[in-house]
């Protein structure tokens, strides 16, 4: 008369596989967490290029710089205030007036800290 072993995995193959698995993730989340922060910067960059853009073409068509970045967006420059990806927030990025006088000349990401290659965000 035949034997049924019941089926399943003992304890000792589930604590095998588990070390295995906690092994690899040990290895895999810290590159994880690299790669968002690199493409936040990425974003960050093109974000800023994309409004530096703007500002400049406001300027060729009109002869004097934006007041603010809304105006940007109101005269259709811009569909919207880019988000600083390192903030979270629109309307933190700092406003840099031309030399003598107001409006928007440059813009900088209002972020502390720095990237990954050493460069502080609010001197990109």
């Amino acid at each position: 008369m035949p034997r049924h072993r019941p089926r399943g995995f003992t304890l000792i193959e589930l604590l095998v596989v588990l070390a295995i698995m906690a092994s690899l993730l040990t290895l895999v989340v810290p590159r994880y967490f690299q790669q968002t922060d690199r493409a936040a910067e990425t974003v960050l960059k093109h974000n800023l290029v994309a409004m530096r853009d703007a500002v400049d073409k406001f300027y060729a068509d009109t002869g004097h710089y934006p007041t603010d970045l809304d105006e940007l967006v109101s005269k259709h420059y811009l569909r919207e205030v880019p988000l600083d990806p390192i903030t979270g927030r629109r309307d933190s990025w700092k406003i840099i007036a031309p030399e003598g006088g107001t409006g928007v000349y440059d813009v900088k990401s209002g972020a502390d800290g720095n990237g990954s290659d050493g460069q502080a965000f609010n001197s990109l």
